[in-house]
């Protein structure tokens, strides 16, 4: 009997040139009087939020700002943040900026009327209700945030990140507008976009994997793998960071169908207890738990290969998953990122505490094709140490 399967994906989605604009049809369609801005300080400090600025004051409505938000929010910056929103008559959020601000902006916006708190919330997720209706505009090429309802959390108490997962939280309207992110620093192009490759690569080969989330995981792939060097090399490449812009977005949506694995379970302690950006982790582990998963998900990976080299179809899927493996290595080292973890001063000192922590992320693990016993998850810390 054919499983159920289910894509669900932003009401509005707005992409191409000068798409910001729709700002303005989206302030009168809301009917909105104030707006609660979404961002963090150093967006405002590049400027680009000042379009955004404008296009508020032309459509005649007033707004707060919110932008003391932390790169690796936790229950006390949400509790926070919830207390500012509750505290605001906005009507309508508009989030600008990376993962982080997004994940905040959809999880406050929806406890606007909240009486439970979020330490309620991860004890289950399914009382979040829908709240003020939401605006994602991302200023990166790699979280998904804005087509996922997922919200990341780090709890302090246990020193890990935790999702909250709820339908509630999804977007209302998406703007890619590939200007948000022409000035991207190089770094944040790399880690961002081999977030999304992450994204892409797990949803294809998870055990969630379905028809919907498989054709938009193959094509996010396809967009990185051809575009995420040039946008890194080429600052006025606006064609390859459209499309990174594009396929983080899609990667986002496969995540909505299907879900992440072993690559993010793994990467969760790292995020909550040495405070790793999320994207450089996910980058780190990407290629050696791809290639511990490659006995269960060959064919998969072998797939993902003709997708970006047609013209080996000839080979087997053995060397064709290790050569896509092999082009996850390479991305990441063309793109300067960190390959070990030895500059965040994690070493085998950590690694009992790592393994307890991600054994517990079995949300993760179990959309996992191949088993991760506690002793492989120390050998994949240990390749990466």
């Amino acid at each position: 009997m054919m499983k159920q399967y289910q894509l669900t994906m932003p009401r509005f989605v707005y992409s191409g040139e000068n798409s910001l604009e729709k700002l303005t049809d989206i302030i009168a369609r809301e009917r909105a009087k104030k707006i609660i801005v979404f961002t963090d300080k150093g967006i405002l400090e590049t400027g680009i939020c000042q379009k955004i600025f404008g296009i508020i004051g032309n459509s005649g409505v007033s707004y707060d700002i919110i932008s003391d938000l932390h790169p690796e929010p936790g229950t006390a910056d949400v509790e926070r943040v919830v207390k500012q929103v509750k505290e605001s008559n906005g009507e309508l959020v508009v989030a600008v900026g990376g993962g982080s601000v997004m994940d905040m902006a959809k999880l406050c916006a929806s406890m606007k009327e909240a009486s439970y708190t979020i330490h309620d919330l991860l004890e289950d997720n399914s009382l979040l209700e829908a709240g003020l209706p939401t605006v994602m505009v991302p200023t990166t090429c790699g979280t998904g945030s804005e087509s996922t309802f997922n919200s990341i959390v780090a709890v302090e108490e246990k020193q890990l990140k935790v999702g909250i997962v709820n339908i509630n939280m999804l977007a209302d309207y998406v703007i890619l507008d590939s200007s948000m992110i022409a000035g991207l620093p190089k770094s944040i192009i790399a880690s961002t976009g081999v977030d999304a490759l992450a994204h892409a690569v797990e949803c294809f080969t998870s055990n969630k994997a379905n028809c919907f989330s498989d054709l938009v995981a193959k094509e996010s792939a396809k967009l990185i793998f051809e575009n995420l060097v040039k946008a890194y090399n080429e600052p006025s490449n606006m064609e390859a960071k459209t499309n990174m812009l594009m396929a983080a977005f899609l990667a986002g949506v496969a995540i909505a169908s299907s879900g992440t694995t072993a690559v993010h379970a793994l990467s969760y302690p790292l995020g909550g207890q040495y405070h790793i950006p999320h994207g450089i982790s996910n980058a780190i582990l990407l290629a050696p738990v791809m290639r511990y998963n490659m006995t269960a998900c060959q064919e998969r990976l072998a797939t993902l290969a003709d997708i970006v080299n047609p013209e080996g179809i000839r080979r087997s899927n053995r060397e064709k998953a290790e050569e896509i493996v092999k082009r996850i290595e390479d991305i990441v080292k063309e793109t300067n990122i960190p390959t070990s973890l030895s500059q965040y001063n994690v070493g085998k000192k950590d690694l009992d505490l790592l393994v307890e922590s991600a054994f517990q992320v079995k949300r993760l693990l179990d959309n996992n094709r191949k088993e991760l016993t506690k002793e492989d998850i120390k050998n994949i810390y240990l390749e990466i140490l």
